[in-house]
């Protein structure tokens, strides 16, 4: 079979679909992030009320809390789609009432409504992991993972990059807003006329059933525990070599423009490449040897870091060449380990077991911050990145362990 036949995998509706819901996750988070912050600060609020604003992004986090109302209460015209619409409209309604108001006027008002985006944005995230996850067949998940994180990151291109320059440019904030508000209820349209995915399994018949039976379920299965234990190493590798790689660089004697040039635009191009490759890959090597091969690729390119500590001086090559190894693993991993947190979930139970899921998968992301700090100051810069190469040994050792266990998942 020729390579571009695994590319086929994504020429289909269902394909088409993860992409667009991709967007839509992606496009109301910097409307509470960067774009936020801009927002307020043209409004003339200083830094402190500015912090205090982050945390409106907390929905986020917690949003497996609330997860189990959506495996339990269906909405028309799809038990998933339902969900997306509704929160879709809900969106565009606080997005262009944000739009109106003036922040420094409406402080505590405009608060409320920042929280609201990220509180029907996550809830939309929690409908639209189990929408994909149920739509696409199972050799089609590495596709669905790709094109849902291309999706996602035009989206916070959209809603990021793009809003600036718009609100900078051609409109002011209230017409950007507005604008981002359009975008939304557009995407309303096209989750009611999206497929729906074809499933015999029945909700759960009470709301303690939606909570309680989606652990008891998973818990019951064979090597469960190893299991979570593998979600949560998989990406730990990257998430210690990520965690500070701003200010490494700054340390070695980088400009900002060229860090911002390297990581944020070069290093997005290579992830989008590296999810795509992995994503065709996949169809070839099947589920276990695609997290086998792109857990030892993505731990491997972290000591591109470690060549950039030894190196003594600047040299541009160096980091882009490092940057582009690092992302094209790190996007073929993470397209193995979104398929992999797909295989694990029960159709019964798809957006509770998901979003409990990935809140583990992101666990090493959000909290090694502060021991990658301590790490640094003790080992310095060079054998840092050493340390980071040896944290992806575990998520390997597991794939391997699992391997029985994982090739069962890849044909259900």
């Amino acid at each position: 079979m020729a390579f571009r036949d695994y590319f086929a995998v994504f020429t289909n509706r269902r394909i088409a679909a993860a992409m667009f819901i991709g967007f839509a996750s992606g496009l109301p988070l910097a409307l509470t992030g960067s774009t936020l912050q801009a927002v307020l600060s043209d409004a003339g609020l200083d830094v402190k009320t500015i912090g205090w604003f982050t945390l409106v992004g907390q929905p986020y986090t917690w949003k497996f809390l609330w997860s189990p109302l959506l495996d339990r209460f269906p909405i028309p015209p799809g038990r998933r789609r339902g969900w997306m619409m509704v929160m879709q409209l809900l969106l565009a309604a606080v997005i262009a009432t944000m739009g109106g108001l003036n922040p420094a006027e409406h402080l505590a008002t405009y608060a409320v409504l920042a929280l609201l985006v990220a509180f029907f944005s996550a809830t939309q995230d929690i409908a639209i992991d189990a929408y994909r996850t149920e739509l696409v067949h199972h050799e089609e998940r590495g596709a669905a993972a790709a094109v849902g994180v291309f999706g996602y990151r035009m989206a916070m291109l959209t809603s990021g990059a793009g809003a600036l320059i718009l609100a900078d440019t051609v409109f002011n904030w209230q017409q950007t807003y507005w604008l981002m508000a359009a975008i939304v209820a557009l995407l309303a349209v096209f989750t009611f006329f999206s497929p729906e995915p074809q499933t015999d399994a029945r909700p759960p018949k009470s709301l303690q059933e939606a909570v309680v039976e989606p652990w008891k379920e998973f818990f019951s299965r064979r090597g469960a525990w190893l299991l979570l234990a593998l979600v949560i190493a998989y990406k730990l590798s990257d998430a210690f070599a990520g965690s500070l790689s701003t200010k490494f660089l700054l340390d070695m004697g980088y400009s900002k423009a060229i860090i911002g040039e390297a990581n944020k635009v070069f290093g997005l191009i290579a992830t989008i490449v590296g999810g795509f490759l992995g994503a065709a890959w996949m169809v070839r090597l099947g589920l276990y040897r695609s997290l086998l091969v792109f857990g030892v690729l993505q731990a491997l390119t972290n000591a591109g870091h470690w060549f950039i500590a030894q190196a003594g001086a600047p040299d541009h090559t160096l980091l882009f060449a490092a940057i582009a190894f690092e992302n094209l693993a790190g996007g073929m991993g993470t397209t193995a380990a979104v398929a992999l947190l797909m295989s694990l979930c029960n159709p019964r139970f798809t957006a509770t077991q998901y979003a409990l899921l990935s809140a583990l998968a992101a666990f090493g992301r959000v909290y090694v911050g502060p021991a990658a700090g301590y790490l640094v100051a003790q080992l310095g810069w060079a054998d840092f990145f050493v340390f980071s190469v040896a944290a992806g040994v575990p998520g390997v050792l597991l794939v391997w362990a699992m391997r029985a266990r994982i090739r069962e998942l890849d044909v259900n």
